[in-house]
Protein backbone atom coordinates (compact mmCIF):
# COMPACT_ATOMS: atom_id res chain seq x y z
CA UNK A 1 0.00 0.00 0.00
CA UNK A 2 0.95 3.74 -0.63
CA UNK A 3 0.61 5.62 2.32
CA UNK A 4 2.71 8.73 0.56
CA UNK A 5 0.30 11.82 1.19
CA UNK A 6 1.95 13.45 -2.07
CA UNK A 7 1.23 9.74 -4.24
CA UNK A 8 -2.30 9.84 -3.35
CA UNK A 9 -2.40 13.89 -4.02
CA UNK A 10 -1.31 13.14 -7.37
CA UNK A 11 -3.57 10.43 -8.12
CA UNK A 12 -6.21 12.58 -7.31
CA UNK A 13 -5.53 16.19 -8.80
CA UNK A 14 -4.85 13.90 -12.22
CA UNK A 15 -8.12 11.95 -12.05
CA UNK A 16 -10.38 15.67 -10.97
CA UNK A 17 -7.91 17.05 -13.68
CA UNK A 18 -9.78 14.17 -16.42
CA UNK A 19 -13.17 15.00 -15.11
CA UNK A 20 -12.71 18.82 -15.53
CA UNK A 21 -11.55 18.36 -19.49
CA UNK A 22 -14.45 15.91 -19.97
CA UNK A 23 -17.11 18.05 -18.58
CA UNK A 24 -16.30 20.80 -20.42
CA UNK A 25 -15.58 19.13 -23.42
CA UNK A 26 -19.50 18.42 -23.10
CA UNK A 27 -20.35 22.08 -24.36
CA UNK A 28 -18.63 22.07 -27.41
CA UNK A 29 -20.90 20.53 -29.69
CA UNK A 30 -23.27 23.63 -28.96
CA UNK A 31 -23.17 25.32 -31.85
CA UNK A 32 -23.39 28.92 -31.98
CA UNK A 33 -26.50 29.28 -35.08
CA UNK A 34 -25.10 31.86 -37.48
CA UNK A 35 -27.81 32.74 -39.71
CA UNK A 36 -27.12 36.25 -41.01
CA UNK A 37 -30.83 37.37 -40.69
CA UNK A 38 -31.97 39.31 -37.60
CA UNK A 39 -35.06 37.91 -38.05
CA UNK A 40 -36.52 36.67 -33.89
CA UNK A 41 -38.12 33.90 -35.55
CA UNK A 42 -35.77 32.62 -37.34
CA UNK A 43 -33.23 32.66 -33.88
CA UNK A 44 -35.86 31.44 -31.88
CA UNK A 45 -36.37 28.43 -34.70
CA UNK A 46 -32.29 27.99 -34.53
CA UNK A 47 -32.44 27.31 -30.63
CA UNK A 48 -35.20 25.34 -30.34
CA UNK A 49 -32.99 23.13 -33.01
CA UNK A 50 -30.35 23.03 -30.51
CA UNK A 51 -32.80 21.77 -27.45
CA UNK A 52 -31.27 18.21 -28.03
CA UNK A 53 -27.79 19.19 -27.93
CA UNK A 54 -28.53 21.01 -24.58
CA UNK A 55 -30.37 18.20 -22.76
CA UNK A 56 -27.42 15.94 -23.88
CA UNK A 57 -25.21 18.92 -22.15
CA UNK A 58 -27.23 18.72 -19.06
CA UNK A 59 -27.68 15.22 -18.65
CA UNK A 60 -24.04 14.28 -19.19
CA UNK A 61 -22.85 17.31 -16.74
CA UNK A 62 -24.99 16.11 -14.07
CA UNK A 63 -23.83 12.75 -14.50
CA UNK A 64 -20.19 13.14 -14.48
CA UNK A 65 -20.81 15.91 -11.77
CA UNK A 66 -22.04 13.29 -10.01
CA UNK A 67 -19.44 10.67 -11.01
CA UNK A 68 -17.04 12.96 -9.73
CA UNK A 69 -18.32 13.76 -6.30
CA UNK A 70 -18.41 10.06 -5.75
CA UNK A 71 -14.87 9.92 -6.63
CA UNK A 72 -13.96 12.90 -4.32
CA UNK A 73 -16.12 11.06 -1.44
CA UNK A 74 -14.72 7.92 -1.56
CA UNK A 75 -10.60 9.08 -2.18
CA UNK A 76 -11.46 11.99 0.82
CA UNK A 77 -12.06 8.13 2.32
CA UNK A 78 -8.31 6.84 1.35
CA UNK A 79 -4.98 7.15 4.21
CA UNK A 80 -2.92 5.50 1.30
CA UNK A 81 -4.21 3.37 -1.66
CA UNK A 82 -3.05 -0.09 -3.14
CA UNK A 83 -1.94 -1.08 -6.59
CA UNK A 84 -5.09 -2.42 -7.89
CA UNK A 85 -6.01 1.19 -7.47
CA UNK A 86 -4.36 2.05 -10.67
CA UNK A 87 -5.99 0.18 -12.89
CA UNK A 88 -9.84 0.80 -12.24
CA UNK A 89 -9.28 4.39 -11.92
CA UNK A 90 -7.60 4.80 -15.24
CA UNK A 91 -10.04 2.96 -17.25
CA UNK A 92 -13.22 4.64 -15.55
CA UNK A 93 -11.34 8.13 -16.51
CA UNK A 94 -11.10 6.45 -20.26
CA UNK A 95 -14.62 5.96 -19.96
CA UNK A 96 -14.98 9.51 -18.63
CA UNK A 97 -13.10 11.60 -21.42
CA UNK A 98 -15.22 9.27 -24.57
CA UNK A 99 -18.25 10.51 -22.83
CA UNK A 100 -18.81 14.04 -24.75
CA UNK A 101 -18.15 11.36 -27.85
CA UNK A 102 -21.25 9.71 -26.60
CA UNK A 103 -23.32 12.72 -25.60
CA UNK A 104 -22.71 14.43 -29.28
CA UNK A 105 -24.00 10.95 -30.81
CA UNK A 106 -27.28 10.56 -28.70
CA UNK A 107 -27.79 14.06 -29.19
CA UNK A 108 -27.47 14.84 -33.13
CA UNK A 109 -29.81 11.39 -33.19
CA UNK A 110 -32.34 11.70 -30.27
CA UNK A 111 -34.64 9.47 -31.95
CA UNK A 112 -32.21 6.96 -32.58
CA UNK A 113 -32.13 3.71 -30.91
CA UNK A 114 -28.74 2.72 -31.35
CA UNK A 115 -27.48 6.32 -30.36
CA UNK A 116 -29.67 5.75 -27.05
CA UNK A 117 -28.55 2.31 -26.15
CA UNK A 118 -24.56 3.50 -26.88
CA UNK A 119 -24.65 6.96 -24.53
CA UNK A 120 -27.03 4.49 -21.87
CA UNK A 121 -24.34 1.66 -22.77
CA UNK A 122 -21.57 4.06 -21.99
CA UNK A 123 -23.01 5.60 -18.50
CA UNK A 124 -22.93 1.84 -17.47
CA UNK A 125 -19.34 0.85 -18.45
CA UNK A 126 -18.08 4.25 -16.28
CA UNK A 127 -20.45 3.51 -13.43
CA UNK A 128 -19.69 -0.19 -13.23
CA UNK A 129 -15.78 0.78 -13.83
CA UNK A 130 -16.18 3.27 -10.63
CA UNK A 131 -17.64 0.55 -8.72
CA UNK A 132 -15.29 -1.50 -9.25
CA UNK A 133 -12.67 1.19 -8.83
CA UNK A 134 -14.11 2.03 -5.05
CA UNK A 135 -14.31 -2.02 -4.25
CA UNK A 136 -10.60 -2.26 -4.80
CA UNK A 137 -9.97 1.02 -2.91
CA UNK A 138 -12.10 0.59 -0.02
CA UNK A 139 -9.65 -1.55 1.45
CA UNK A 140 -9.49 -1.60 5.66
CA UNK A 141 -5.81 -1.21 5.28
CA UNK A 142 -6.42 1.78 3.16
CA UNK A 143 -8.63 3.81 4.92
CA UNK A 144 -8.09 6.97 7.47
CA UNK A 145 -8.59 5.67 11.22
CA UNK A 146 -12.18 7.24 12.05
CA UNK A 147 -13.58 4.91 9.23
CA UNK A 148 -15.56 1.35 9.82
CA UNK A 149 -17.36 -0.89 7.80
CA UNK A 150 -20.77 0.64 7.85
CA UNK A 151 -19.15 3.52 6.08
CA UNK A 152 -17.37 1.59 3.45
CA UNK A 153 -20.47 -0.32 2.96
CA UNK A 154 -22.49 2.97 2.53
CA UNK A 155 -20.15 4.15 0.03
CA UNK A 156 -19.84 0.77 -1.73
CA UNK A 157 -24.25 0.85 -1.57
CA UNK A 158 -24.09 4.60 -3.38
CA UNK A 159 -22.07 3.02 -6.22
CA UNK A 160 -24.57 0.87 -7.22
CA UNK A 161 -27.20 3.79 -8.12
CA UNK A 162 -26.25 4.60 -11.63
CA UNK A 163 -25.06 1.30 -12.75
CA UNK A 164 -29.15 -0.04 -12.07
CA UNK A 165 -30.30 3.18 -13.13
CA UNK A 166 -28.29 3.18 -16.42
CA UNK A 167 -29.05 -0.86 -16.62
CA UNK A 168 -32.33 0.36 -16.98
CA UNK A 169 -32.10 3.02 -19.42
CA UNK A 170 -30.12 1.18 -21.96
CA UNK A 171 -32.98 -1.44 -22.07
CA UNK A 172 -36.00 1.05 -22.38
CA UNK A 173 -34.03 2.56 -25.14
CA UNK A 174 -34.73 -0.58 -27.33
CA UNK A 175 -38.23 0.66 -27.03
CA UNK A 176 -38.53 4.25 -26.32
CA UNK A 177 -35.49 6.08 -27.53
CA UNK A 178 -34.84 8.98 -26.14
CA UNK A 179 -37.86 8.75 -23.16
CA UNK A 180 -35.52 5.76 -21.89
CA UNK A 181 -32.92 9.01 -20.13
CA UNK A 182 -36.19 9.46 -17.24
CA UNK A 183 -34.85 6.33 -15.92
CA UNK A 184 -31.29 8.54 -15.11
CA UNK A 185 -33.82 10.58 -13.21
CA UNK A 186 -33.87 7.96 -10.72
CA UNK A 187 -30.17 7.94 -9.58
CA UNK A 188 -30.56 9.88 -6.47
CA UNK A 189 -33.42 7.75 -4.98
CA UNK A 190 -31.37 4.70 -5.99
CA UNK A 191 -27.83 5.94 -4.37
CA UNK A 192 -29.59 7.09 -1.21
CA UNK A 193 -31.54 3.51 -1.55
CA UNK A 194 -28.42 1.58 -2.03
CA UNK A 195 -26.58 3.40 0.83
CA UNK A 196 -28.90 2.93 3.38
CA UNK A 197 -29.42 -0.96 2.52
CA UNK A 198 -26.06 -1.67 2.86
CA UNK A 199 -25.35 0.31 5.94
CA UNK A 200 -28.68 -1.10 7.60
CA UNK A 201 -27.30 -4.89 6.62
CA UNK A 202 -23.90 -4.03 7.61
CA UNK A 203 -24.81 -2.97 11.01
CA UNK A 204 -27.43 -6.03 11.53
CA UNK A 205 -24.54 -8.14 10.66
CA UNK A 206 -22.43 -7.15 13.29
CA UNK A 207 -25.04 -7.39 16.07
CA UNK A 208 -25.97 -10.94 15.08
CA UNK A 209 -23.17 -13.28 16.36
CA UNK A 210 -21.75 -15.81 14.01
CA UNK A 211 -23.33 -18.77 15.53
CA UNK A 212 -26.80 -17.74 14.74
CA UNK A 213 -27.66 -18.02 18.79
CA UNK A 214 -29.61 -15.27 19.29
CA UNK A 215 -29.40 -15.47 23.16
CA UNK A 216 -25.64 -15.11 22.35
CA UNK A 217 -23.05 -12.33 24.38
CA UNK A 218 -22.79 -10.13 21.19
CA UNK A 219 -26.79 -9.82 20.66
CA UNK A 220 -26.96 -8.87 25.03
CA UNK A 221 -24.56 -6.29 24.25
CA UNK A 222 -22.18 -8.20 25.98
CA UNK A 223 -18.36 -8.52 24.32
CA UNK A 224 -17.41 -12.01 23.45
CA UNK A 225 -14.57 -12.36 24.99
CA UNK A 226 -16.40 -12.28 28.13
CA UNK A 227 -18.09 -15.05 29.53
CA UNK A 228 -22.00 -15.37 30.37
CA UNK A 229 -22.77 -16.47 33.92
CA UNK A 230 -25.31 -18.99 34.44
CA UNK A 231 -28.03 -18.08 36.07
CA UNK A 232 -27.84 -19.53 39.75
CA UNK A 233 -24.45 -18.08 39.93
CA UNK A 234 -25.73 -14.72 40.41
CA UNK A 235 -25.67 -13.29 43.67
Amino acid sequence: MSNNTTQLERLTFFSDAVFAIAITLLVIEIHVPHLGVTDDRAFLAALAALCPSIFGFVLSFLVIGALWAAHHRVFGMLAGYGSGVMLPNMLQLMVIAFMPFATALMSANPQSRVAEMFYAATLLLVALTQRWLFGCALQAACLQPKLGPVDVASALGRAWGLPVAAGLSLALAWFIPAWNNLALLGIPLLTRLFAHLARVRTENSRMVPTGGDPEAPIAQGIPPHEPVAAPDAIA
